[in-house]
């Protein structure tokens, strides 16, 4: 039995999935990666995710600190995000979870083209 925030968890499975469980999460960690972005940057990599569900799960990262976020004091507010060292140790399981991914859609339908997950990543920091 495992004990945070004041919730049981029957095993560290069930702690890390809700972490980071869930449609978003997994993928807002992942675009981060070793870039700091803004709400809108994130917003336009993961065009099929709400402003309203973004924030939530933004500040349910936050909360459980994978994620860091920056305001800066100014006019018009400026805010970004980026993964907190915790956040950054979960890129390499990240990492191993989108090749797995590939490999299986692969192992599928190999007629289909592969998408590299790197590439992926290499878009995000040309959005900055």
């Amino acid at each position: 039995m495992i004990t945070y925030k004041n919730i049981q968890y029957q095993c560290s499975m069930e702690l890390t999935l809700d972490l980071i469980g869930g449609k978003w999460k997994s993928l807002i960690l992942w675009y981060l990666g070793d870039n700091t972005l803004r709400f809108s940057e994130l917003k336009r990599i993961i065009p099929q995710i709400t402003p309203k569900m973004l924030t939530q799960q933004l500040r349910e990262l936050e909360e459980s600190g994978l994620v860091s976020r920056f305001i800066y004091t100014q006019i018009p507010p400026k805010v970004e995000y980026s993964l907190t060292p915790a956040g950054k140790s979960l890129i390499p399981i990240l990492a191993t979870m989108c090749q797995w991914g590939l490999s299986y859609a692969n192992a599928s339908s190999p007629d289909k083209a592969a998408i590299e997950c790197a590439s992926s990543v290499a878009k995000s920091a040309d959005i900055k």
